[in-house]
């Protein structure tokens, strides 16, 4: 890490007070239709809600792991991405199934993923024994799953750029942040390669935000931080130090889309490690002086 990398100090990180502890906290999206964030425990199989406005946190039991959650907007509430395939939440909150799990190697899983500024669903998919290359990246277009990537170990964060010309992914045990030519006409990608290089001391890349300088947030599980690198560059520029080890995931949001929220995990973590970092698995939040940008969101 260069000696220069500046620790964000500006805001203070605050823990969501009445937000829950997860076993596997992941997937943190703003809501922008509803102005409330939306996150997830992945192994303790539930779905949250947050509203800042009124300091609440619902809860809804899957029961089934859950891979990740994107806003939607029409008939449907939002996407998840289950074990038995990718639902919509009604209104109502009724879940109305929509394409069944893709065919893939037994004890696979959904991980993580976004829709892209035209409102196409992006989710990847790994291996719960994290078997090399056994996972999948697929868009969800037209009621089924097509395959765009393949030879993924644990697909992670996703994110485009302004132009939506660029898209960034994150293929955890690369140590990398690559980038794609994106169509947006068809989702298409080209060219990939490396935007940023991780070093191993700073944590694996896992879950990813981009604000509105174009600028990448990176959550390092392993490094306790959540890290903005420059993807022209792939130079980090600032980190914000968390108080839990596994840092998973991380969103702008509130309504002027300066509020970092940032998920963590108590999994992987020894009882000692806990005990040394008992804050781990909750939600937390801080104002970095940045301004994210709106999640794209699938049209129902």
């Amino acid at each position: 890490m260069p000696a220069n990398l500046k620790v964000i100090m500006e805001g203070k990180i605050n823990v969501v007070q009445n937000a829950p502890g997860a076993t596997l906290g992941e997937g943190a999206i703003w809501h922008c239709n509803e102005n409330v964030l939306y996150w997830i425990d992945i192994t303790g199989k539930k779905l949250h809600r947050y509203d800042p406005g009124k300091s609440q946190n619902s809860t809804f039991n899957m029961g089934s792991m859950i891979g990740t959650v994107v806003p939607a907007i029409g008939k449907f509430v939002v996407l998840v991405a289950l074990e038995t395939g990718i639902w919509a939440m009604e209104q109502n909150g009724q879940l109305i199934q929509l394409t069944q799990y893709p065919p893939e190697m037994d004890n696979n899983r959904f991980n993580d993923g976004k829709c892209d500024p035209q409102g196409r669903f992006w989710v990847g998919t790994m291996n719960k024994d994290v078997i090399k290359g056994a996972g999948n990246l697929y868009l969800y277009e037209d009621l089924k799953l097509i395959r765009k990537q393949s030879d993924i170990t644990i697909s992670n964060g996703i994110a485009w750029s302004a132009d939506g010309k660029t898209m960034y992914y994150i293929d955890t045990p690369e140590y990398a942040v690559f980038a794609y030519d994106y169509d947006p006409e068809t989702g298409n990608l080209s060219n990939r390669r490396k935007a940023v290089n991780v070093s191993q001391s700073l944590g694996a890349p896992d879950g990813m935000t981009i604000d509105s300088e174009g600028l990448l947030w990176v959550a390092h599980w392993g490094g306790g931080a959540v890290i903005q690198w420059d993807p022209e560059n792939g130079i980090p520029i600032q980190k914000v130090e968390v108080p839990a080890p596994n840092v998973t995931s991380c969103a702008f949001g509130d309504k002027d889309m300066k509020t970092l929220y940032i998920t963590t995990a108590r999994e992987g973590l020894s009882e000692k490690k806990i005990k040394e970092h008992p804050l781990s698995g909750r939600l937390f939040k801080i104002q970095p002086g940045d301004r994210g940008v709106k999640a794209g969101v699938f049209k129902s």
